[in-house]
C-alpha cells in the first residue's frame, strides 16, 4: 500500500499537554475505525509548530477524508517515493 507523509500545522503543537495529544489520537483513531482498513497510521512527529505523520493509504484523496473526518489540518501531503535508510549506504 502506498505511504504518505502529511506535514500538519498545529501552532503550539510542541507546547500541548498528554491530555490535548490522547485527545487528538483519539479522534485519530475513531476516524481510521470508521474508514476501515484501507488507512493505517503508523506514527507522529511533533516539532515546533507542525505535526509530521506517516501513513499508509490507497491515495491523496484518503488521507484528505481521514483529516476532515479526525478534524485535524492536512496541508502538505506527499507521497512516499523511496525509503532510505542507514542500510541503504551498504
Amino acid at each position: 500500500m502506498p505511504q504518505f507523509v502529511i506535514e500538519r500545522e498545529v501552532p503550539g503543537a510542541a507546547n500541548l499537554t498528554d491530555a490535548q495529544w490522547r485527545e487528538i489520537a483519539q479522534k485519530s483513531v475513531q476516524a481510521l475505525k470508521e474508514m476501515g482498513p484501507e488507512i493505517r497510521w503508523l506514527q507522529s512527529y511533533v516539532t515546533g509548530d507542525k505535526v509530521y505523520c506517516v501513513y499508509f493509504a490507497p491515495d491523496e484523496a484518503t488521507i484528505k477524508d481521514h483529516a476532515r473526518r479526525a478534524g485535524v489540518p492536512a496541508n502538505r501531503v506527499s507521497a512516499v517515493r523511496r525509503l532510505l535508510d542507514p542500510a541503504s549506504a551498504a
